[in-house]
């Protein structure tokens, strides 16, 4: 083939590039034309804590040790509650009381156990009923108990998903509970692909995930919460747990190293012996994470996790006044950091967590 045949293929795929890069280009050329990622020089920490929230808005619960997928956590937003009729997304920003739906699991770790927590004053809903799912059903239980539906909306999404049937009487639970009618859908097999940061085009790979609002993971900081609990303190607030943002993992962080996060770039977890094996637990090369975005964050956080109570104003209001670090949020602030991980392996409680790349150039992207 001559040179110049070579060429053509390529000069199409620019020019047909051209009408997709142009808007992004524009907005982040600042940005582009800046210094070369730098190598990271911050301190290893460790992980704290690990959560999982199986369905999206209510209740999760820490877990010593857990599988890490391309998705995201094992379990995590797997699940989600919808509208009964239209198959539109719930969530805590409508609805606070979901956060009072208590998820956990069994002992042999076979089942998702679901319930609603009880109140001082015994609302409705209260009365310690149980009921027990498949924490993986395969496809003949899936066949049996769910309906497959293609309508479910997520955002600006539409996917797939198994609607449980009434018979298994959690679509009633809930629906009681929260006074309209809902409906409870696993993840279906079509994948949801990442949109955003991260795109494709800008994250390098097509990657899919289960039912978070953007990406797989989030990352947040013990040292950060400590930050802002210190702020709110001394206005006359009271301090809040880390649990009010829903990170799937916690670290240490670095003594008065506050927000450090937000120049992270590429993360990595492995175990804290560097000599320990085969990648499966960290070991060797360790989970690989590229942070893709910022959290921008609504209000939820200023509802309280056990009671469902959202208080009018904090700590959005703190927030708003130093954490709108973000160009791409101009109205929202930030806390804990979106991540894409490279591979899959088993991560638990502990393990060291290293800072392999930093950057300044982070701007959020809207889905497109």
């Amino acid at each position: 083939m001559t040179p110049i045949l070579t060429i053509i293929p390529l000069l199409f795929l620019v020019v047909a590039s051209i009408p997709w890069l142009l808007p992004h280009l524009r907005t982040n050329l600042r940005h582009l034309l800046r210094k070369p990622t730098p190598q990271s020089s911050q301190k290893p920490s460790r992980i704290t804590s690990l959560r999982v929230y199986p369905i999206k808005s209510c209740r999760g619960f820490e877990i010593q040790k857990t599988k890490l997928h391309m998705t995201g956590l094992d379990l995590d937003r797997r699940w989600m509650l919808v509208d009964a009729e239209s198959h539109v997304f719930l969530t805590i920003r409508q609805i606070p009381e979901m956060t009072r739906i208590r998820t956990g699991l069994s002992d042999d770790g076979e089942y998702l156990l679901l319930s609603v927590s009880p109140t001082k004053g015994g609302n409705k809903g209260d009365g310690g009923k149980e009921i027990r799912i498949p924490s993986h059903p395969d496809k003949s239980w899936l066949e049996k108990n769910t309906t497959l539906a293609t309508d479910i909306e997520i955002w600006d999404t539409v996917t797939d998903g198994y609607v449980y049937n009434p018979e298994i009487g959690i679509n009633q639970l809930f629906s009681t509970f929260l006074n309209r009618s809902v409906a409870l859908v696993y993840k279906g097999p079509t994948p949801r692909v990442l949109k955003g940061n991260g795109d494709p085009r800008l994250l390098g790979r097509v990657q899919d995930t289960n039912f978070p609002d953007v990406h797989p993971v989030l990352i947040a900081s013990e040292a950060s919460i400590d930050e802002l609990n210190g702020r709110l303190k001394s206005a006359g607030h009271e301090g809040i747990s880390i649990e009010r943002f829903r990170p799937n993992i916690i670290i240490k962080g670095e003594e008065g190293g506050a927000w450090v996060e937000d120049s992270w770039k590429t993360v990595r977890i492995r175990s804290s012996s560097s000599s320990s094996g085969d990648g499966k637990e960290g070991g060797g090369e360790g989970l690989t994470f590229d942070i893709v975005a910022r959290c921008g964050r609504c209000q939820v956080p200023n509802v309280h996790p056990e009671t469902a109570e959202k208080h009018r104003t904090q700590p959005w209001d703190t927030m708003m006044k130093y954490r709108r670090v973000d160009e791409g949020l101009k109205y929202k602030p930030c806390f804990g950091m979106l991540g894409a991980p490279r591979g899959e392996g088993d991560i638990r409680v502990g393990m060291r967590f290293e800072v392999l790349e930093e950057t300044d150039r982070h701007r959020y992207i809207r889905g497109f």
